[in-house]
């Protein structure tokens, strides 16, 4: 293979999985006998990570379930219609990539559904892997890549998932990129890109780029209704194959693919069960009902490391939590100085020491530590009030009200996101010119997410683990609305989120023209240390222009059992 890549500074990449990292796949299990609420604590296997080993193995005796617990359940499992890592948890043991992380390397790449692959000039090139069935028992060709990417990006293909249901992953994992797909040749895959672009092959490494079956897609149907269905019956080419979906109990079980083309899997059965209190997730883990658990606060963290029976892992993650001011939607936030005022207000050093409890660290800019373009001049926003006041003064504004939008469930950037916008409405509540903030509360991760992306919040919290430690991955996806340049008005930083071809994962509706020539000038780049220059010029204008408050890097933490080792 050919690449010109820059591998990430890390000891222990973690592949994210939009929103949060995905650290146990069971595709490399040994065990035998059992079963995993009954198992008992002497009970061995084996389960190695996917895209680096935060856990690289796991081991308990008598049973051949692994049961992981966590926060949320969505529904629907189609990596084309999520951004959500809970989703990408499952469907990362469901279906593979052509390209995948190779765990403990930081961040190379490595053969997954393709043995061989380039990328020259505009032009990528893949030879598939021989002898690889979908869960169905098709066999894998040329056809399922072509299919999988025009039902995620091409609208004028006949099973096309629909601009509605498709997720923000669309854009920007093929669609601005991918002008043909030539599926002619037998195993081999020719992708044409509209221009160059330097971080491809990674993306096709990330959980959004999945490979599909296409006689499942085209089995749906062409209304993109019966597209959306796919996520209740999702079937791949994985170590592991869907079971059930058990709303009612919140459950989603896979057993093993005994036709798997890797290594494993060498365990029956995989469980994902949901436990939305913190606490209560960390003792069943302590009590050995669970195995792993993540999404930690500092309380349910406290719990892990006052016991003997499991253990409290924790690393640095590569992710940023933010707090994110919607300009089409809230007037004052299109003035820099309200922005500013605000990030001066709000006590992030509080939010990492007391909320957080000292498992992250202030964020400064978009993009986190250890990456290509992290501005190391910058530093974060120092608590300033009368900055804050003189700044909101001096853009004339006085009795501001709006909504903070935040979901209930931890996430790893945000593990207390209640607390965490109690701190934030505090802070500005204190201001002479903030009458009031108003928490509005979601009770579930995926309608908060539907709710943002519609850009019906006027500030709201989220954050991001990245996908492939790209930098575009981050200053593109996230700050960038994706339109063209001439859709912003001269002298406007900002567009309404109805502007044909924006990106709601720009929940902000930032449009500063001088980052966004940046960031597309550094994606179109080969040359590392070009891009490096402009990733930290598009970092500095990020700091002072202020779309967000920049509120954390977090580490990545897990609760495991004593039986995992």
């Amino acid at each position: 293979m050919t690449s010109d890549e820059r591998t990430v500074d890390r000891r222990s990449f973690l592949k994210a999985a939009g929103g949060a990292a995905v650290t146990a796949a069971a595709a490399g299990c040994t065990s035998d006998g059992g079963d995993g609420d009954d198992r008992s604590a002497t009970d061995t296997y084996t389960v190695s990570s996917v895209g680096g080993p935060f856990l690289q193995t796991v081991e308990a005796e008598g049973t051949d379930t692994l049961v992981y617990a966590r926060g949320d359940h969505p529904q629907n499992y189609d990596p084309q219609q999520t951004t959500s890592g809970e989703v990408a948890k499952v469907t990362n043991q469901v279906f593979d990539q052509l390209i995948q992380f190779d765990p403990g390397s930081g961040g190379q790449l490595a053969d997954g559904l393709a043995t061989e692959y380039s990328l020259e000039g505009s032009t990528a090139s893949l030879t598939l892997r021989d002898g690889v069935t979908f869960h169905d028992g098709s066999e894998l060709t040329a056809a399922d890549v072509r299919a999988s990417i025009r039902r995620f990006t091409d609208s004028d293909y006949d099973f096309y998932l629909g601009d509605e249901n498709r997720s923000g992953y669309g854009p920007f994992t093929f669609g601005n990129w991918v002008a043909s797909v030539d599926d002619s040749q037998d195993g081999e895959v020719t992708i044409e890109l509209q221009q160059q672009y330097a971080p491809f092959l990674r993306n096709l490494a990330m959980f959004a780029a999945a490979i599909l079956s296409a006689d499942q897609v085209q089995g749906q149907g062409a209304n993109p209704d019966d597209q959306a269905a796919l996520g209740t019956q999702p079937a791949g080419t994985g170590a592991f194959q869907l079971e059930e979906i058990d709303n009612s109990n919140q459950r989603v079980r896979l057993t093993a693919n005994d036709d798997y083309w890797g290594d494993g899997p060498q365990m029956e059965e995989l469980v994902f069960k949901t436990i939305g209190e913190n606490a209560t997730r960390a003792q069943d883990v302590i009590d050995g009902a669970s195995h792993i658990t993540d999404n930690l606060d500092s309380q349910s963290s406290q719990q892990l490391q006052n016991t003997d029976s499991a253990e409290l892992l924790r690393k640095n993650g590569i992710n940023v939590g933010y707090m994110a001011m919607n300009m089409d939607r809230y007037e004052p936030f299109r003035d820099r100085r309200v922005r500013r005022a605000v990030s001066f207000a709000v006590d992030t050093e509080a939010i990492v020491d007391s909320i957080y409890e000292g498992f992250a660290t202030q964020a400064s800019q978009p993009l986190p530590p250890d990456v290509l373009g992290h501005n190391e001049e910058l530093e974060p926003y120092e608590t300033d009030k009368e900055e804050a006041q003189s700044l909101l003064e001096d853009a004339d504004q006085t009795g501001l009200e709006f909504e903070l939008a935040t979901f209930s469930n931890p996430r790893g950037y945000n593990p207390s996101p209640i607390q965490t916008a109690e701190q934030v409405k505090s802070d500005l509540e204190e201001l002479d010119a903030v009458d009031a903030v108003n928490i509005n509360q979601f009770s579930t991760f995926t309608s908060y997410l539907e709710y943002t992306a519609q850009g019906r919040h006027d500030a709201c919290f989220l954050g991001w683990y990245t996908d492939n430690a790209d930098p575009d991955n981050f200053l593109y996806v996230l700050l960038d609305p994706k339109v063209d340049l001439d859709a912003v008005p001269d002298g406007q930083d900002w567009v309404s989120f109805d502007t044909e071809g924006y990106s709601t994962l720009n929940v902000s509706g930032w449009a500063n023209t001088d980052y966004m020539e940046t960031v597309r000038e550094a994606q179109a780049t080969l040359d590392q240390d070009e891009r490096e220059e402009m990733y930290t010029e598009a970092n500095r204008l990020a700091h002072d222009e202020a779309p967000w408050v920049f509120v954390d890097y977090a580490e990545t933490l897990r609760g495991v059992n004593e039986a995992v080792q």
